[in-house]
């Protein structure tokens, strides 16, 4: 969503954002979260990774979502029915130029039961049009309901050290299922889209300093340390926060540093 939108909410700037998804390939980064409902008047996110990317690296997976949907002035849509699923699919599979696609999360909101809708998703990885399945903004209850019908690589969910921490258990479920979890929201926690709404916690800050790190590379480092199969996509267009973000990738927090953040920011 930040290659098409700066922090002031103009479109970005396009030579930027294709240098920054370029720049990330070569950091080592094989994993790109995206969805054809990120864009802004000028930007589509999709599009931006097709010019960068492609052809595309045999190593790299490159995630999108379906479900939500936005008008062309950029309003949203209600949740697709199952059978708009796969008119979804093929926007993603023609604006990033790919014959099939890694990893498709299907995004629900309001649904008690995403069985129909994940069964739909199901027969379109049948019909090779995607190789794996996810899902997302979900309950443990989702989970079952999608594993009764085909495999689930992913929940992507937002989360993080001060943020939706009710999810530890089924943060640490997935991992016991052999599901990756995937959070996002991991550096702006309650601020959302408008990124950190307030200043950092004090123990932030002083694990922060003992590191000579930030407080959104002590976020993104807390998050991996949550489990193997715990990843972290925070999203940007500044090339600086790029190398940071990759950076926070080697931050090694002690156990007493985790049991400090888990204890300050509500466990």
């Amino acid at each position: 969503m930040r290659l098409t939108t700066n922090a002031d909410g103009g479109s970005s700037e396009r030579d930027r954002a294709i240098s920054v998804l370029r720049h990330a390939v070569d950091l080592g980064v094989n994993h790109i979260d995206t969805a054809a409902f990120y864009f802004s008047p000028l930007r589509s996110a999709n599009e931006l990774i097709n010019r960068a990317l492609a052809p595309y690296p045999d190593d790299l997976l490159v995630a999108t979502k379906v479900g939500p949907g936005r008008d062309p002035a950029g309003g949203w849509l209600p949740l697709a029915r199952p059978d708009q699923l796969r008119g979804q699919v093929e926007e993603n599979l023609r604006q990033l130029g790919r014959d099939y696609l890694d990893l498709v999360y299907l995004r629900q909101h309001g649904l008690d039961s995403i069985a129909e809708h994940f069964g739909a998703l199901a027969e379109l990885r049948d019909a090779g049009l995607i190789r794996q399945l996810g899902i997302s903004n979900v309950r443990p209850q989702h989970l079952a309901q999608a594993q009764a019908i085909a495999p689930v690589a992913g929940v992507q969910n937002p989360y993080g050290v001060d943020y939706r921490r009710v999810q530890d258990g089924f943060v640490r479920s997935c991992g016991e299922q052999g599901v990756a979890f995937v959070p996002f929201f991991a550096i702006a926690g309650a601020g959302r889209e408008a990124g950190v709404s307030s200043a950092e916690g004090e123990d932030i800050v002083a694990v922060a300093r003992n590191h000579g790190a930030t407080a959104a590379q002590v976020r993104l480092a807390w998050t991996l340390h949550q489990g193997p199969h715990v990843l972290a996509i925070p999203g940007t267009g500044n090339p600086d926060h790029l190398v940071a973000n990759v950076a926070a990738g080697a931050l090694a927090l002690s156990p007493e540093e985790l049991a400090l953040l888990d204890a300050a920011e509500g466990g």
